[in-house]
């Protein structure tokens, strides 16, 4: 391939267009069928001039007119098949209206609907920095907008530009077997049409760009707030929010107006173009009618279709707009499907009852994109079985080791094993149907307590997550709530105290009965009474199980078989409690600050 086709061949493929139609291809049979009725639909549809023309010519020309060449010699027969033909086109083309209509719709509907599972279904598997890296509004724009975008370019952009193609071939076609000399003045527009269209395809192309930008900002910014309004009440902060989303809006509206302004220009420009064929058509076909060259009744065809031409033409525009505000959108959900997933899941099954929990962490180095290491040649062996503690100052890179344990990121350096296979080599979901996590930030469903408590054991019975409840001595609190189990408890549980949050995770853990436990800050930002009833539920549930309790309170890992000290990213201690406190390390100097015996 020359070097001058291979860049436009790798433009092509890569305008959003052609990705869609690779990645519609399964759809390619609707699509044929959608842009069949279409056409035949506005075959039809320009009929009626051609009949018109021969009734003008049946009564003008009666025993002369064309029709009475085919055989129908009485102006009353050529007016009543001409009639029959007019009743059946209008049939077919209202049948093809129906069709097109349907199939086009349905299909819009049905890409909408796999797109929008394709694009959730890739995002739940990439890495967790893909998220903390992007907004929760943006993704939204993503998800919703923009795939809506693209269903109203199918629902009857798609249909439009068929149709003004299908005009153009079918009058051009007219034109130049009734009258050429004519045909080439009326379609001298036609190439500048078509020149200017893809002109303003490329100029409007940056305009939505950045209108698809600017919406999903303005989206991050209502979905933060929204998620922030207890916060922004208690510092009295709504004048200001309003002002921050004032300008987040109006900034969408600026971008819109730019995109507007220019292309309200095309129908305008495009008008004046039609305007030279009309008048063409118009004043050299009367003129070949005078010199008898031309019949009255192609003449009247032609005057007739030429209107039928500029119609189309004018809604062309909006048509364009409606394209390039959905390829904008639609570049903007295949360039996410088109991310890459950095974290491969293995394919060895893991049955959660086979798992012992035997966890080794072997010379793991760990850093956050653009920043320093958190872990560096970290080693650490967690016994199966044993209750191991995991303690460190703020920023030690506790919570991170939880992150690799579930292969939420993949270690820089180094290897992670459970029971002595790589974390690497086992699917993810049978990896993580071995770990129950509770974390000090719960996150509960819409819903109602019994489902949020049964998330992830969803075949569980009633009784078992009464049971669960029971053991993480949440069944009292339920029982006093107005419907008890079948309480709804808001957004992200709201109507629920953090303590009763706590409480409800921890039975979701519970019911999952996991081989390996992970509590990660669970009881840091609760009360002592509820501290004490996860405390009595732990050692009772912890008992021959695999539990990593990572704690910055040290008053919860007093029992534990082993306590790991890290400090910026290294293992500094271990050992059981008492024998850290003789040490009177780091470990000893965090007691003492806890505790009351010295100031930090």
């Amino acid at each position: 391939m020359s070097r001058v086709l291979q860049p436009l061949r790798t433009g092509f493929a890569n305008h959003p267009l052609w990705r869609l139609l690779a990645y519609g291809r399964t759809y390619r049979t609707r699509f044929r069928q959608a842009a069949g009725c279409s056409v035949l639909n506005k075959i039809f549809d320009l009929a009626p001039p051609v009949l018109i023309g021969a009734a003008v010519d049946a009564v003008v020309e009666q025993q002369n007119s064309w029709l009475a060449r085919l055989g129908v010699a009485d102006v009353f027969g050529q007016l009543a098949l001409l009639s029959a033909l007019s009743a059946a086109i209008w049939a077919l083309e209202s049948l093809f209206e129906y069709f097109y209509g349907r199939l086009w719709r349905n299909l819009a509907q049905d890409i909408e609907h796999e797109m929008r599972l394709d694009a959730y279904a890739h995002l739940q598997q990439l890495e967790l920095a893909y998220f903390e890296e992007r907004s929760t509004g943006g993704l939204l724009a993503v998800l919703n907008d923009d795939i809506n975008q693209l269903e109203r370019f199918l629902d009857s952009g798609a249909n439009e530009v068929l149709q003004v193609v299908t005009t153009v071939l079918v009058i051009g076609g007219v034109f130049f077997y009734l009258a050429p000399a004519i045909a080439w003045l009326a379609m001298l527009p036609m190439p500048f049409i078509l020149w200017g269209s893809i002109a303003f395809q490329r100029l409007l192309a940056p305009y939505y760009a950045e209108v698809r930008e600017k919406v999903s900002l303005l989206s991050a910014r209502l979905a933060n707030n929204l998620g922030g309004i207890t916060t922004i009440k208690s510092f009295a902060s709504e004048a200001f929010e309003l002002e921050r989303l004032r300008a987040d809006s109006d900034a969408y509206r600026q971008s819109n107006r730019r995109a507007i302004a220019v292309s309200a220009a095309f129908v305008p420009l495009i008008r004046i173009l039609i305007l030279i064929g009309f008048v063409a058509t118009l004043l050299f076909g009367g003129m070949a009618v005078a010199a008898g060259s031309l019949s009255v009744g192609n003449y009247s065809v032609l005057v007739y279709l030429i209107q039928r031409l500029l119609w189309p033409l004018t809604r062309l525009g909006q048509t364009l707009d409606l394209y390039q505000r959905a390829m904008a959108s639609t570049a903007r959900v295949l360039d996410l499907l088109d991310t890459p997933i950095a974290v491969h899941g293995g394919n060895q099954p893991l049955p959660a009852a086979a798992a012992r929990g035997a966890i080794v962490l072997a010379g793991v180095n760990f850093a956050y994109r653009s920043r320093k290491p958190v872990l560096e040649n970290f080693s650490l062996a967690i016994p199966a079985g044993k209750t191991t503690a995991i303690v460190g100052p703020t920023g030690s890179g506790k919570s991170t080791l939880v992150k690799l344990l579930l292969r939420l990121y993949e270690p820089t350096a180094g290897a992670i094993t459970l029971d002595g296979r790589p974390l690497g080599d086992i699917a993810p979901a049978d990896l993580r149907r071995a770990v129950g996590l509770v974390s000090q930030e719960v996150f509960l469903f819409p819903g109602t307590v019994r489902e949020n408590i049964a998330y992830g054991s969803f075949d569980a019975s009633p009784e078992q997550v009464v049971a669960a409840a029971r053991a993480a001595e949440a069944h009292g609190f339920i029982g006093e709530l107005p419907q008890g189990y079948d309480t709804v408890v808001g957004e992200r549980g709201q109507k629920l105290s953090g303590g009763q949050r706590q409480r409800l995770a921890l039975a979701r853990a519970i019911l999952k009965d996991p081989p390996i436990l992970i509590l990660d800050e669970a009881t840091s930002a609760i009360d002592n009474e509820t501290e004490a009833a996860i405390q009595r539920s732990l050692e009772r549930i912890t008992r021959g199980r695999t539990t990593i309790v990572i704690a910055h309170r040290l008053s919860t890992v007093r029992t534990a078989d082993c306590i790991h000290v890290i400090d910026r990213g290294r293992l500094v201690e271990h050992g059981r409690h008492d024998d850290l406190l003789r040490q009177s390390g780091l470990y000893a100097a965090l007691w003492r600050v806890q505790t009351g015996e010295r100031s930090p």
